[in-house]
């Protein structure tokens, strides 16, 4: 009895796990364009205000996940190699423009350029925050009742 109980707690929690598992991509998304639009905003204060070397503004702050390697790959100006599989190819080439940009001209135009992908970056934000909401707790609710159907078909 105590062993068919245990192996029943066991499949739920790891089809539940899968699911949390699958909606990883999601979260990591939500994150990564979190931070985006925040340092964003730090860059056009730092535009407009205190307009240190791009190298100190990189090392003023920090960052997590892959937004930190991204963020370590463009202060040594090389291609991001950070595997983003839940980015489209459009966003990707997007955020590779973005950080080739850093730094290039004058304050004038960067401001003016910074500030156009501010609507951008919210948009994407508010669109991944939906999408995370909606499919975590989707992947999260299947995983657990995948794991109540294997149950039920055990017992």
């Amino acid at each position: 009895m105590w062993i068919k109980f245990a192996l029943c707690a066991l499949i739920v929690a790891f089809s539940v796990a899968v699911g949390a598992f699958a909606s990883g991509k999601y979260r990591a998304r939500k994150k990564l364009y979190a931070q985006f639009c925040a340092f964003n905003e730090l860059y056009l204060t730092e535009l407009k205000y205190m307009r240190r070397p791009i190298g100190e503004f990189f090392a003023a702050y920090a960052y997590e996940g892959d937004f930190k390697e991204i963020v370590a790959a463009a202060m040594r100006r090389e291609p991001t190699t950070v595997k983003t599989e839940y980015l489209t190819q459009e966003e990707r080439g997007c955020l590779d423009d973005y950080f080739s940009m850093l730094g290039r001209g004058d304050a004038q135009s960067q401001n003016a350029y910074f500030s156009a992908q501010k609507e951008y970056l919210a948009a994407k934000k508010g669109e991944s925050e939906r999408e995370a909401k909606e499919r975590a707790e989707l992947y999260l609710k299947l995983g657990l009742l995948a794991g109540l159907a294997l149950v039920i078909l055990i017992v």
